[in-house]
């Protein structure tokens, strides 16, 4: 698995940074964010998963380590944990960060609405079944197939981690085909017979990746023993 190609050396050339968007349908940017301000979302994040039980007694919550079943994510055992998420101000705030509409308003060249669907994730530790499988975002958002999320991890996220993989150019290939699937969202698509290399790296808090809604992406598995990997998303598209 290659890694992304970074776009940090084109963040201010508006033409190149379309031009590699329509082509690869992602767009990766080391260090966009201040790290303080995404370490603050993970510190409110954890600090809701230590109340409901689902991290390690005798661990900071900032470590976020787990040895529990854990849940899948829109499970009923979820439900508590995600709306408790949902009231964080720091959560809502780093979706409106500077750096990230700057990114997109030279990508929609116009004015960038910030959707208010925004999700928190959880990935458990050595719970492959819980891993979210290959799939296009278009199905759940709708609306114009321009919209593109932006995938933020919520600390250092190493492969083993279960950070997020792409596929470049798949947008191109429109929508496809839904099929049942484990994992969140319960669906995904066949990519067997994709001629190409899926694209990942290792993360680093204040890290960004964008891709289009028809951009094929997946979760890697957590493989750690008992670390839990936070992240959130976020969707946007030309107001």
């Amino acid at each position: 698995m290659k890694p992304f190609l970074k776009s940090n050396a084109i963040l201010n050339d508006t033409a190149k940074l379309r031009r590699r968007a329509e082509r690869d349908g992602h767009l990766f940017f080391r260090g966009l964010l201040p790290e303080k301000a995404v370490l603050q979302v993970r510190r409110d994040f954890a600090r809701i998963l230590q109340r409901h039980g689902w991290l390690d007694d005798g661990t900071p919550a900032v470590d976020v380590v787990s040895s529990s079943e854990g849940f899948i994510e829109g499970s009923k055992e979820s439900l508590p944990v995600f709306c408790e998420f949902q009231r964080l101000e720091s959560f809502h705030s780093l979706a409106h960060s500077a750096a990230i509409i700057g990114v997109l308003d030279k990508l929609f060249g116009e004015q960038t609405f910030v959707h208010p669907q925004k999700i928190g994730r959880i990935s458990f530790p050595a719970k492959s079944n819980f891993t979210t499988p290959p799939h296009q975002d278009f199905v759940h958002i709708q609306g114009t197939k321009d919209c593109w999320t932006a995938w933020i991890p919520l600390g250092d996220c190493p492969r083993k981690l279960g950070g997020l993989a792409v596929f470049p150019g798949s947008q191109e290939l429109g929508l496809l085909n839904l099929r049942r699937a484990l994992g969140p969202g319960s669906s995904g698509v066949d990519v067997s017979n994709l001629d190409g290399e899926w694209r990942s790296s290792n993360f680093r808090a204040g890290d960004v990746l964008f891709f289009n809604s028809l951009t094929i992406h997946k979760a890697l598995p957590n493989t750690t023993k008992n670390r839990v990997r936070l992240s959130v998303d976020y969707r946007y598209q030309g107001v």
